[in-house]
């Protein structure tokens, strides 16, 4: 998704069961040959980008229509249908996602437009947002790039070396019910409205003409719903699809065989085949990722749409041979939190002492 986490130097991604890891010694493919495969489905398809703005917003405008026809009648009944379209959120966001990387429209302009709209409703900063992506995508697995896009992980060995307040700051910060709760709202809420210091003078720039937007949108929708009816509507629809946004970050890339290498050997195809996971989700939580669980393919080719990633994943046996995980294969993820470089894999705390 986006940045994860303010952290203090480095970071990372994460853990799993991994099975079918790639072979490093064995490669299957050369980088040629795949780039091949890959360039067929870089090309934007504009009907099916169409009909997925069509079948995303539409229905995420009218839950939010008959929340407002519901919030005088029912808290139950508004809460579910915001529930309802925190899943649609979550669809934008991957919308929002691929017109950063400029490969849901074959325009730029188009992908702008839609890039600041999706980006109000996720309340994400399309061109800053865009930069920091750009990042974790050229860096991707490298130990010594860590920092930004990603999530705080340390290695053991910085984990041993760290003071106390450190490591406390460290499990605090892993512990899922702030990983994935506490985090993730402060991400969109708090976090996204200030430019990163190392962004350039209009990526800052894009970060305050959003809150401007975000300004307009949040006093107009209070005039609409009353100002502590707007709040907790979008409390629980941003507390959902951000929650899941960044649990659909996190396991993609953590796992117990991801793949971590320092700087000067890390490879960009290892990376993507063994540093991103396949998740294969039930039909119906992929359609609402967005096929975002094709995350390999996402990793080998930035420029291909979530309506194209399915396709290239079964073009070719080798983007099949990664890392694959099931929705609940995926939850022991949670307990993998630092990397160990001398087995080469995502460990849980209690594994330091046996290391």
């Amino acid at each position: 998704m986006t940045q994860l986490l303010p952290q203090p130097n480095m970071a990372t991604m994460m853990p799993s069961s991994g099975l079918k890891p790639v072979n490093e010694s064995e490669p299957d493919f050369h980088s040629e040959d795949w780039r091949k495969i890959v360039k067929q489905y870089t090309k934007p398809d504009r009907s099916k980008a169409i009909w997925q703005i069509c079948n995303t917003f539409i229905p995420y405008v009218a839950l939010w229509v008959g929340m407002y026809f519901t919030v005088s009648v029912s808290w139950i009944l508004t809460s579910l249908c915001a529930i309802l379209a925190a899943l649609f959120l979550v669809r934008i966001f991957i919308i929002f996602h691929d017109c950063g990387h400029g490969s849901f429209f074959a325009s730029k302009k188009a992908n702008d437009v839609l890039g600041f709209i999706s980006g109000l409703c996720t309340l994400t900063p399309y061109r800053h947002w865009r930069w920091q992506h750009a990042v974790h995508h050229g860096c991707s697995g490298n130990l010594d790039e860590r920092g930004i896009g990603d999530v705080w992980t340390m290695t053991v060995e910085e984990y041993v070396a760290s003071p106390w307040y450190t490591r406390l700051q460290y499990r605090f910060m892993r512990n899922p019910i702030v990983l994935f709760g506490l985090i993730p709202l402060g991400l969109f809420w708090v976090y996204q409205r200030f430019a990163y210091s190392k962004a350039n003078k209009k990526d800052k720039a894009s970060v305050y003409w959003m809150n401007a937007a975000i300004a307009i949108y949040a006093v107009s929708m209070s005039l609409i719903f009353g100002f502590w009816n707007f709040v907790w509507i979008q409390f629980i629809v941003t507390f959902v699809s951000s929650g899941l946004g960044v649990w659909l970050f996190y396991v993609q890339h953590q796992f117990e065989d991801t793949y971590w290498s320092e700087g000067g050997t890390w490879d960009y195809t290892l990376s993507a085949m063994q540093g991103s996971s396949f998740y294969r989700l039930p039909s119906v939580l992929n359609w609402f990722s967005g096929n975002i669980g094709y995350h390999h393919i996402h990793h080998l080719s930035s420029r291909i749409a979530n309506y194209n990633l399915k396709a290239c994943h079964e073009a070719e046996t080798y983007f099949q041979k990664v890392p694959e995980l099931t929705l609940r294969e995926s939850l022991k993820s949670l307990n993998l939190r630092l990397w160990d470089e001398d087995t080469k894999k995502l460990i849980r705390f209690k594994d330091i002492r046996a290391t």
